[in-house]
């Protein structure tokens, strides 16, 4: 089969996140017709999680490309880059506050940064309740995306944007993602103000972030006076079940880490017994380092389908970064195999540059802070953007 022209192939997007929206929009920017499959019933069914730092030379370019910029500025929380490092007695050692018209990564909630793609995409664009089992047929097309209600489709270019445990990516590789050792709890406050104000006042308006070598606390202000908490640790993946707890038993788990923190201040701990609701298990994965495969016509990943990484500050950016990327060269190429090979070409290097660099970043999480360490000393969500900036990573421009 030969590969059709962009403007006549039949595009199908898997997954509605940051990555699958920024592709759609921009390729229908570009009168470039594509469908996004999203196996949630509709956009409400589920909590879209905490906040994300949008960078100004990837997600924020990205939303450049999309026309979407100033509606993100609008919605976006400079105030949310401060970030303070705090040791296990609640002392802060190191406190970045920003300047007043420092744009480099301000904060925006996922829920609110969905919704701004969702509104600039034409009506019918997201198909809902399409949960992808697999992708068949031959690698020069077409393609079949299967679901799982028996239904399929035919694509001649199926565009992988479903995440960490992406049905499309078994089409272009074996690869699958692994345990890295490190685990996330997830603890949520309400009404921070005026319900837990001891934790407003010791998170502020951005982060903080504790650690004494083997576990850590990370606390994110979101917008609605919410604050998030991970509670992080190496363990092993089925640490609750191996503590003979369930994920719904929240006063036996409080109990468990309250004895794993003890030694901690109380200010501290309220990250741990004050919250608002039971927690949610989040283990932390990632894919092999290099994750590469052979080019195919018909099929390609983005975000973290194709390079997942931990969670430093770099996932929804080179999502967004790649999303962009793919739908210029779609745009600007005579075929869509043309425009996979010129996409993966510059995605595939980057990703391989950021992931060696973060591939110890799970356990670096838990990294000591040092008084000597400032604002962004040992590894914290964020710590890419500094290798990046001290030209130890180089991010690609756009087409």
């Amino acid at each position: 089969m030969n590969s059709p022209a962009p403007s006549a192939a039949r595009i199908g997007i898997v997954g509605a996140g940051p990555g699958g929206l920024t592709c759609a929009r921009i390729l229908q920017k570009h009168g470039i017709r594509v469908t996004v499959h999203d196996r949630d019933p509709h956009p409400g069914a589920r909590n879209q999680g905490g906040t994300l730092d949008l960078h100004a030379d990837d997600g924020q370019l990205a939303l450049r490309e999309a026309g979407l910029i100033e509606e993100f500025f609008r919605l976006a929380r400079p105030e949310g880059q401060e970030m303070r490092m705090l040791d296990t007695a609640g002392r802060i050692l190191g406190h970045h506050v920003p300047g007043e018209d420092e744009l480099f990564k301000p904060e925006i909630d996922r829920g609110q940064l969905r919704d701004l793609l969702l509104g600039s995409l034409e009506p019918g664009t997201v198909q809902w309740g399409h949960a992808v089992e697999k992708v068949s047929g031959p690698a020069d097309g077409p393609r079949r995306v299967h679901f799982a209600d028996g239904t399929t489709v035919e694509a001649d270019l199926v565009i992988g944007a479903d995440g960490a445990f992406s049905r499309v990516r078994p089409a272009v590789t074996p690869a699958a993602p692994q345990y890295t050792g490190v685990t996330f709890l997830e603890a949520w406050f309400q009404d921070v103000e005026n319900a837990h104000p001891g934790l407003a006042a010791l998170v502020g308006q951005g982060s903080a972030t504790a650690a004494d070598g083997d576990r850590a606390l990370f606390a994110q202000r979101n917008s609605g006076d919410h604050i998030r908490v991970y509670i992080i640790q190496r363990l092993p993946a089925d640490w609750i079940a191996a503590a003979g707890l369930s994920a719904d038993d929240t006063a036996g788990i409080r109990a468990w880490l309250l004895d794993a923190f003890s030694g901690w201040s109380p200010p501290l701990l309220q990250m741990i017994i004050d919250n608002d609701g039971p927690y949610v298990d989040r283990p932390l994965y990632a894919l092999p380092v290099p994750h590469t495969w052979a080019p195919t016509p018909t099929v390609t990943l983005l975000g973290d389908a194709a390079h997942l990484m931990p969670p430093l500050g770099v996932g929804a950016n080179l999502a967004m970064l790649d999303a962009c990327e793919l739908a210029l060269a779609l745009a600007g190429s005579a075929t869509v195999s043309e425009a996979i090979g010129r996409y993966e070409k510059t995605m595939l290097p980057r990703a391989a540059d950021a992931a060696r660099i973060l591939e110890k970043g799970a356990e670096a999480l838990l990294e000591r802070h040092d008084s000597h360490d400032g604002p962004h000393g040992g590894y914290v969500p964020g710590q890419y953007l500094d290798d990046r900036q001290a030209g130890r990573v180089t991010p690609q421009a756009s087409w």
